[in-house]
């Protein structure tokens, strides 16, 4: 029996760099999706040199983007890809396989981080996402940041990784945390934290542990370390920019920093 044909589906916003290897990744898929929202620098040409079907659309955030691209996809089984992402050999070979006979709605796929300047350690937790599913059983969450995909089925995990190159910088860490953490407090509109004052405090700490021991990237040196007090950096913005909204009696929304990034 022949496998289900595959749509990959990538957003892209400025992404020459990284999105090459992407696509150069994914050459067993049937049709490869590309939706830019206004790229300035040769995304667009390369995603169409690479065979992909380019559509172009304003950024509607992160979610609704990333909706609006896969149900541009033909096939009704979908790989969401960033244009930061890669498939290595063997977990392209995962999901060609995965695809013989699809007996759930999604798969979960792990990934493997880039941080800063090597890959996280080996033995450190991996992150995992739905990206593999069944779209007419699939939709995006909705979220205006972390956003992720809700299946409406059985979910399997795939023993596959993928490759993540993320931010390659410090500088990149730091405005993306900035960037994130204003559409935290967009998403929590009309939902204030108790204790909000108390969160500040203490949940920087929390956050940096968390990362850096429970998730093992103390076994990635000073890269680890760099990565864990950023990420702790982001937990106390959060709440910081919540109670920065609360001060001024929620006349000023939170809209510093939350612009689009790098798809």
């Amino acid at each position: 029996m022949a496998r289900e044909p595959l749509s990959v589906v990538v957003t892209t916003f400025n992404n020459v760099d990284t999105l090459g290897a992407c696509l150069d990744s994914v050459r067993f898929a049937d049709e490869i999706v590309v939706l830019d929202s206004g790229s300035t620098d040769g995304t667009r040409e390369l995603a169409s040199a690479k065979g992909a079907r380019v559509h172009e659309q304003p950024f509607a955030g992160y979610s609704a983007q990333k909706q609006a691209a896969i149900d541009l996809a033909t096939h009704r089984w979908v790989l969401l890809l960033d244009s930061d992402e890669a498939l290595p050999a063997a977990a392209a070979d995962a999901v060609a396989r995965a695809l013989d006979t699809p007996a759930v709605a999604g798969f979960v796929l792990l990934r493997r981080e880039w941080v800063f300047w090597r890959w996280q350690p080996r033995r450190a937790r991996l992150n995992h996402y739905v990206r593999l599913f069944d779209r007419s059983r699939a939709r995006m969450s909705g979220h205006e940041v972390h956003e992720s995909v809700v299946v409406d089925g059985p979910v399997r995990r795939l023993d596959a990784v993928l490759d993540h190159y993320g931010e390659r910088d410090i500088a990149g860490r730091v405005d993306k945390a900035n960037r994130y953490s204003s559409l935290q407090v967009r998403d929590r509109r009309t939902r204030r934290p108790s204790f909000l004052k108390a969160r500040m405090v203490v949940y920087p700490t929390v956050a940096f542990l968390r990362y850096y021991l429970w998730r093992g990237h103390w076994r990635g040196g000073w890269a680890g370390f760099v990565a864990a007090r950023v990420h702790a950096f982001y937990a106390f913005l959060k709440y910081a920019k919540l109670y920065e909204r609360e001060r001024s009696g929620g006349q000023r929304d939170i809209v510093g920093g939350a612009e689009r990034g790098d798809e």
